[in-house]
């Protein structure tokens, strides 16, 4: 059994094949999906929802993304709001900051993510989280972690760092205020030392594995347009770090799934 906890399955790239895609995810024996719904910014907060409301197995999220923060109008939010309350929509994201694009000015980047985490406390939806520091530098990782004690951990409730690409302090600092950390496809790519040493420690309670489809595609696919079934190699790549199966830790990630989203079990 696995989860896959972090896909954006609405995309153009799996126009042309979606059905098959998840066809071939039931077929690895994938158990759930978590659309993200971030989409393109405003008008498209539903994405996710959209696929989920067809299929009892996939559930959603909805956040605006750091990207689009420069563009963020009240009508966004209360949008979001709105969407928040649906049965199948379980999370709030994926939101934060993103200093190596910085397609958003920084201070509009801060703003927009405070906002959304008084929402999504609002809601008691988990929230989860995109961080990306510039070359060479921890400062995204610092505000990230800073806002989070400041803005999240007073609510009490849990969340998500997606795609986690930082150093083992980050995690353990996550960690700390009750995050869940996820591993995608690049716990596998060749230069990621960082990534690996934190899959090594991170506790296997609080770990979670996704592919952040369409991209990060997971040796041996590297290259190649990602997709949910291929969670199953990543998978296997932090059995091997941590002498599991691969089997071991699709069980153990799913059970983390559903204890941290009960209502998808």
């Amino acid at each position: 059994m696995y989860i896959d906890s972090h896909a954006h399955l609405e995309g153009h790239k799996f126009d042309s094949d979606r059905p098959e895609m998840l066809t071939r995810a039931r077929d690895a024996g994938l158990d759930r999906i978590l659309a993200i719904g971030s989409g393109t910014g405003p008008g498209t907060y539903d994405c996710a929802l959209r696929i989920a409301e067809q299929h009892d197995w996939i559930f959603a999220s909805t956040g605006l993304h750091p990207h689009e923060a420069s563009v963020a109008t009240d009508a966004d939010y209360a949008e979001m709001e709105r969407l928040a309350k649906h049965p199948k929509l379980i999370a709030w994201g994926e939101i934060g900051l993103d200093y190596f694009y910085d397609h958003s000015p920084r201070e509009a980047q801060k703003e927009v993510f405070r906002r959304q985490m008084e929402l999504a406390a609002a809601a008691k939806l988990p929230i989860i989280i995109h961080c990306r520091p510039s070359n060479n530098s921890e400062n995204a990782w610092d505000d990230t972690l800073e806002m989070l004690r400041d803005h999240w951990a007073p609510s009490g409730l849990p969340g998500i760092l997606h795609c986690f690409t930082g150093e083992w302090k980050h995690a353990q600092a996550a960690l700390d205020i009750g995050f869940y950390i996820s591993f995608a496809g690049n716990v596998s790519f060749p230069r990621a030392e960082n990534i690996r040493e934190a899959a090594k420690q991170v506790p296997l309670d609080r770990m979670l594995i996704e592919t952040d489809s369409p991209y990060l595609a997971p040796v041996p696919h590297r290259g190649k347009r990602n997709e949910p079934s291929f969670v199953v190699n990543t998978a296997e790549t932090i059995g091997q770090l941590r002498g599991m199966s691969k089997e071991e830790i699709g069980q153990q990630t799913a059970e983390n799934f559903y204890t941290l989203f009960p209502q998808t079990r």
